[in-house]
């Protein structure tokens, strides 16, 4: 039977991990994300899980080993945080450009500066052009199911590409919450043994990783962003097995929260998003139509899924928690790619953003509000006066 528990992002993780039955394990220690390897080393020691456990002297080597082990036809996992998804960076690329299906739990920190251990998502945003899936959590239930379901959605034959699944340092990695493990039948269902295409053989020898010509760069890079427009069809078909099979009702792309007749909205990915929910929920209380988006991948980005979710609205607030020093809007990542997937609708909400959460802060239902207060001002005048706004700063 399945079996309920009172879990962290991290211990759900770990679960999840364990649930995939992951072949070679590689750690590094670095707060907050270390406890996933914690719990992973204790079920392999006492004999929960028949892995291999590697403990590497530093992050680019733990990339480099679950490289190898996914090469030679292993699942593999490993995972970090801040600077340490930074000081690996090396290895993001070549491991999207040889499909290697690697899997990579992050549980976000600022990085340094100021390096104040606090979550953010600048991390995990740092690797979005490097050609890995990407998707975030906002509780440890949905750690646990979005652990499964990046592992279905990389290793398809189809696809074949390594995937990190990011929650909320602290905010999730650390407090506990209700998680349902799966069932030992329904993880099987779902979740196939991994068979790598070229799996390590004396006997039909494989090269990875060559070097190759200058005119054989183009056609690989071609390639990989033709595999990208293949994912969502895998998402979509992967999220609708998983509801099925474990009694889910995950949206592939996007939580909608109260935008059917939504006249302001929030757009928002990560942990921010439960205390949003709850702020939209007074808000409508008060007579204020507010509604919420929340990213569950950003990479593939959910261009049409937005433009449709958000097309009716009058006003858009983006929820920044990751910085983009000099960009477009002089503020974070979301908003660029959120005016885009806008772009070409014929009537356009007005957009601005929000700089919020930024080293590991609170966002309280006062600063929703405040947002709200913003959005509904736009939407009276008919203007965006500003783009970006940083919370308890500006006023």
């Amino acid at each position: 039977m399945a079996q309920e528990r009172m879990l962290t992002g991290c211990s759900a993780a770990a679960q999840a991990a364990k649930a995939a039955e992951v072949e070679v394990i590689c750690s590094y220690p670095i707060r907050p994300y270390t406890a996933i390897m914690m719990e992973l080393a204790k079920m392999v020691a006492n004999g929960e899980l028949d892995a291999e456990f590697v403990h590497g002297e530093g992050e680019h080597a733990q990339l480099s080993v679950v490289l190898g082990a996914s090469a030679a036809g292993a699942r593999a996992y490993t995972g970090s945080a801040g600077v340490g998804v930074t000081y690996a960076f090396e290895l993001y690329s070549p491991m999207a450009g040889g499909r290697y299906p690697v899997q990579m739990a992050i549980a976000d920190r600022t990085l340094d500066p100021p390096g104040d251990f606090g979550s953010e998502h600048t991390d995990a945003m740092s690797v979005r052009d490097q050609g890995w899936l990407i998707g975030w959590a906002c509780s440890p239930q949905e750690v646990y199911d979005n652990t499964l379901m990046a592992y279905r959605i990389g290793e398809d034959p189809r696809i074949m590409l390594p995937q990190i699944v990011a929650q909320d340092g602290y905010f999730i990695s650390h407090i506990p919450d209700k998680v349902l493990l799966g069932e030992r039948a329904q993880v099987k269902e779902f979740l196939p043994p991994y068979k790598g295409p070229h799996p390590l053989s004396v006997s039909c020898p494989v090269s990875h990783g060559p070097q190759i010509r200058p005119d054989q760069g183009a056609p690989m890079d071609a390639q990989r962003a033709q595999t990208f427009l293949a994912v969502p069809a895998v998402i979509e078909q992967a999220t609708a097995d998983f509801n099925r099979i474990f009694g889910r009702d995950y949206d592939p792309f996007l939580e909608q929260y109260k935008l059917e007749d939504a006249e302001i909205a929030f757009f928002i990915q990560g942990a921010h998003a439960n205390t949003c929910r709850r702020t939209i929920d007074m808000l409508r209380a008060g007579g204020v139509k507010a509604g919420m988006a929340r990213l569950r991948w950003i990479r593939p980005w959910p261009t049409h899924q937005i433009a449709e979710a958000l097309g009716h609205v009058k006003a858009v607030g983006s929820i920044e928690t990751s910085t983009s020093y000099g960009g477009a809007m002089r503020g974070g990542n979301l908003i660029h790619e959120l005016r885009a997937s806008l772009y070409d609708l014929d009537e356009r909400p007005l957009v601005t953003s929000f700089m919020a959460g930024l080293g590991g802060e609170t966002i309280y239902p006062d600063d929703f509000k405040y947002m709200a207060d913003v959005l509904l001002k736009m939407v009276k005048e008919q203007r965006v006066d500003r783009y970006v706004r940083w919370i308890g700063f500006d006023e």
